[in-house]
This record gives structure tokens, sequence and C-alpha cells, in this order.
């Protein structure tokens, strides 16, 4: 479940890292269906509404991708830590529980020392809280990048989804 960084935002859905993570899987023959549950523009508050929706169905790996909208609007750090909290509470109310992957995420240096701190620290944190894997920036090795990025500079282009497909892919794939 995610943002717009996971569902793609700009993108042919099959060229975003969730369908890159399916055809990894695929390629290895594994019994895994992956399902993008991102939505553009979607906070963590908004992403703790959508559990019991998504977890209709039982969830082996549930990949969270959230906050960094959160972060876009200057949200106070321990509230979004809260949200994400009640969504890893939430996942293993679920029988059997799914193991977890938190995706962390940063914010730009314009927000302040202090903010970008408590904010970074969110998710190692609940990762380590919850025996979550943890991806520690999603955009490491796109962020900045003008070439891996779509127009808006905030979104990856294609070959910027290939990226994070490899940021995600390492810490899942030992799941699987």
């Amino acid at each position: 479940m995610g943002t717009s960084l996971t569902a793609g935002f700009g993108l042919d859905p099959e060229r975003a890292y969730p369908a890159l993570i399916q055809a990894r899987i695929d390629s290895e023959s594994l019994p895994y269906r992956v399902v993008n549950a991102g939505v553009s523009g979607e906070t963590s508050a908004g992403a703790r509404r959508r559990m019991d929706w998504l977890l209709r169905q039982p969830v082996a790996v549930l990949v969270v991708e959230t906050g960094a909208n959160d972060g876009l609007r200057g949200q106070d750090p321990d509230a979004t830590r809260a949200n994400i909290q009640a969504i890893l509470n939430r996942a293993h109310e679920q029988s059997p529980p799914p193991l977890l992957v938190l995706v962390g995420m940063e914010v730009l240096p314009n927000y302040g020392r202090d903010y970008r701190r408590r904010f970074r620290a969110i998710f190692p944190g609940l990762a380590r809280e919850n025996g979550a894997a943890l991806v520690p920036f999603l955009l490491e090795g796109v962020a900045g990048r003008p070439e891996l990025n779509q127009g808006d500079g905030i979104h990856p282009s294609a070959e910027g989804h290939e990226v994070l497909a490899d940021n995600v892919w390492r810490v899942v794939r030992p799941l699987l």
C-alpha cells in the first residue's frame, strides 16, 4: 500500500515498481500476486482508514509505503508515526499476520533539521519495534536525479521505477 510513488503516478501501471516486483516474482515462479494499493495524494491517515478494505483478503507480505505526503504537508511526525503504527497493528490482527515491510521516506532540507530528524526516525524505529523489514529510503538513487524523474521533479520516471523496484526487491526477496 502506498502513495503516488507506489501507484506509479504519470506512468502506465505496468511500469510502476509493484508491477516490476510482480515480474521478478513470476520470473522465479514464486507463488505470490502483487496488488498495487497505491493512492496518489494519500496521507498516512488515509492509508490507515483503508486497512480494513485492504485486508479483506489474506495478505502474505504487506509493503507499507506511506508518510511522504505527510512530510510534504509538514504534518506532525508524531501523528504520522501513530498512523503508521495503527496500520501495523491492524496488519498484526490478520490471522496469520503478514510479514511486514516498512518503506522509509525523507523530507526536504527546507523543513529544518529538527523536523527532518524527527521524520526520518519514524521508519527505522517502527520497523524495529514491529519486527518489520525496512527499505531505508524508497527514493534512494532516484531523488534529486532529473534523468530518473518526471518533469515535476517528484515522481519517478519509468527508469526511476526500475531503481525503486531494486530498492524494494532487495528487502522483499528474502521474505519470499
